[in-house]
């Protein structure tokens, strides 16, 4: 039979017992990362929204509260309305906040979602040159103003990317009893990108824009831009939310995804949206207000 002195017994206890705490410590660690996991999983939403709500900072600004009351963890997905439709539509989000109304109300109609609720508004802004070659500065007719710059081929840049802007500024074109497609590569240069990249290409190349205010109010780089035509009802953007139909997705985090809803449109959401404010001015007003 082997012999071992005392000593050596000691320590091979002294070898062992580090090894079988350290193992210990491995072992709870991976159970709280585990149960970390299955928690964000629960506690998790995603929406699909557009690139006014984000490049404005009202998200910033809004889900650190909606955090702090709920727990819940919402990841948004910034892009223009359309492809934001887009998304509830394939079920890769859970809510859907936009702003083109006639989208939206399709949207619901084929079965996406099954409610639409107000939110909140603000209104379109033209935005153009000091300069002003199209004379249009100062003027409340959007449809006049856009008839005036094609007229006088004034430079335009366009979103050109299916956003709720976009749709506004067709609209507004159709009005206007124009196709300003036809002349896109010449006076009418589409950027099929957000408001952010859309006002960067206006300011570098003196252009007439149509903008949200909000994203305007937080855009920095206005270079020779100002507001040139503001005011006229027609502006007026309203934005939507819904929740993606979980009887045609199953996975759609349905509670948690209401709950941002009811908060949202509740008296804790429609406050935090009218403090929203850059350099004092309110961008957003609720649909409460």
């Amino acid at each position: 039979m082997e012999h071992f002195e005392w000593g050596q017994m000691t320590d091979v206890r002294l070898i062992r017992s580090p090894f079988r705490l350290a193992i210990g410590v491995v072992i709870a660690a991976f159970l709280l990362l585990a149960a970390g996991v299955a928690s964000a999983a629960v506690d998790a939403i995603v929406i699909a929204s557009t690139t006014s709500t984000e490049q404005s900072g009202l998200f910033r600004y809004l889900l650190p509260i909606f955090r702090k009351e709920t727990g819940i963890q919402v990841k948004v997905v910034a892009v223009g309305t359309g492809q934001a439709l887009d998304i509830g539509r394939r079920g890769d989000a859970d809510v859907v906040l936009v702003h083109a109304r006639s989208a939206e109300d399709k949207f619901v109609a084929e079965g996406w979602a099954q409610r639409r609720y107000d939110v909140m508004s603000n209104d379109f802004v033209l935005i153009g040159p000091r300069s002003d070659p199209a004379g249009i500065k100062g003027g409340h007719d959007i449809a006049a103003a856009f008839q005036r710059i094609a007229a006088s081929r004034s430079p335009f840049a366009s979103r050109g990317d299916r956003s709720g802007t976009h749709m506004a500024e067709l609209a507004i074109w159709a009005l206007a009893g124009l196709d300003a497609g036809r002349r896109s590569g010449e006076w009418y240069l589409e950027t099929g990108s957000g408001m952010g990249p859309t006002l960067n290409l206006a300011s570098g190349r003196n252009a007439y824009a149509l903008s949200d205010r909000g994203t305007w109010i937080a855009f920095h780089n206005r270079g020779e831009l100002e507001i040139v035509v503001e005011g006229d009802s027609r502006l007026l953007n309203r934005y939507g939310v819904m929740l993606v139909n979980p009887q045609r997705y199953p996975h759609v985090r349905a509670a948690a995804g209401q709950r941002f809803i009811d908060w949202l449109v509740g008296p804790a959401g429609q406050a935090a949206i009218a403090n929203f404010r850059i350099d004092g001015q309110q961008l957003f007003f609720p649909a409460t207000h």
